[in-house]
């Protein structure tokens, strides 16, 4: 693919069609040895100048959880990294690292799979239940991220099997077990750290609609020219994350960036802004980036977001939230329109949250 450095000749809807058309990937222009970034890619100078680490004064870290603990321990910390973070690590979480690594390992097989394997997969429509694209915003963004995905819509039920990649299949199978049994029990957790009833969040259809995506990212030849995933926040309720060694994953703390260590054996839970809605603004669902690969290793990760399942239904602040004294923060909509409206729009931040607010 050619660098595009000419300014007259450049022609981005096009440069941005003729790149996901050709069905590569970053992966493919890293293979093809680009070492000069398309500029579709190149983000702007105030979203870069922010990238720069800043002096902190005293390090911060995200809360790590210990969910073997006495579950009235546990739900206060829960509660109290949601209100204050709106991230936290967990561990003894009842998931086996073995399983983990596989989940990481077989992401990464099917990224490095050649091309033309990959390929027949590669299209936006996610009408089977599973696709590989690289940037879900790709045509709405001002400028792309240096990431591949792959997704697999697995709730409320698994796509046919043929239809998950073989090189994975097996892991995506049991990692949606593993996933929906620990979503499960984090909305426990959440809804009684709100007061609720344990399964308040479970019976608003919190666990049925679920994806799994498996982002690939990289070594970028500049990566201080853009992103591996662009500041955003989370549209659902709430995202299980494993992240693989590499590092990279920063949120938004107190108007800094705090980075994510990767923690072996750990996952990283974010609440996401469909819950900071229901709990009235009693839990936070913040800003969070990825940094672009500067290691020639891959960095790779696995999420599960989990979604309402009836799309139709009302949903807002959760009326034993609500009071005179603390009116709900958000008018009522459908989710269906919540996530039409996502989906037409970049990945910037907190804009959808706030089209809400009343």
């Amino acid at each position: 693919m050619a660098t595009m450095n000419g300014e007259d000749q450049y022609d981005r809807v096009e440069e941005v069609k003729r790149f996901d058309d050709s069905k590569i990937g970053v992966k493919g222009l890293v293979d093809s040895g680009v070492t000069t970034l398309p500029r579709f890619f190149v983000h702007a100078p105030e979203i870069l100048a922010d990238l720069k680490p800043k002096p902190k004064t005293r390090p911060v870290a995200i809360p790590t959880i210990d969910l073997s603990g006495p579950r009235s321990a546990v739900v206060d910390q829960v509660a109290s990294a949601s209100r204050s973070f709106g991230f936290f690590q967990i561990v003894n979480h009842g998931i086996p690292v073995q399983v983990l690594d596989h989940t990481i390992s077989s992401t990464r097989a099917f990224h490095e799979q050649p091309t033309d394997v990959k390929a027949r997969f590669y299209h936006r429509d996610v009408g089977n239940g599973v696709n590989f694209i690289s940037n879900v915003d790709l045509y709405h963004s001002k400028a792309a991220s240096w990431r591949d995905t792959l997704q697999v819509k697995i709730g409320p039920t698994l796509p046919e099997l043929e239809e998950i990649p073989e090189v994975c299949r097996e892991e995506v199978v049991e990692w949606n077990l593993q996933t929906k049994a620990l979503g499960e029990r984090l909305m426990g957790l959440l809804s009684e750290g709100l007061g609720l009833d344990t399964d308040r969040l479970k019976n608003t259809t919190c666990l049925d609609a679920r994806l799994m995506v498996g982002h690939y990212y990289p070594v970028c030849p500049q990566p201080d020219l853009t992103v591996g995933l662009a500041s955003h926040t989370d549209p659902g309720v709430l995202s299980i994350v494993l992240q693989d060694h590499i590092g990279g994953l920063q949120i938004k703390h107190e108007g800094d960036w705090v980075d994510v260590k990767p923690l072996h054996g750990a996952l990283v839970i974010n609440i996401a802004d469909v819950l900071q809605i229901m709990s009235n603004d009693e839990y936070v669902s913040v800003e969070h980036r990825v940094l672009a690969n500067p290691s020639h290793e891959p960095r790779v990760s696995v999420a599960v977001f989990f979604n309402a399942g009836d799309r139709e239904a009302l949903y807002g602040p959760f009326p034993e939230l609500t009071s005179p004294e603390k009116p709900a923060r958000y008018r009522q909509f459908t989710y269906s329109d919540y996530m039409r409206r996502f989906f037409t729009k970049e990945l910037d931040g907190k804009s959808l949250t706030n089209y809400y607010r009343v």
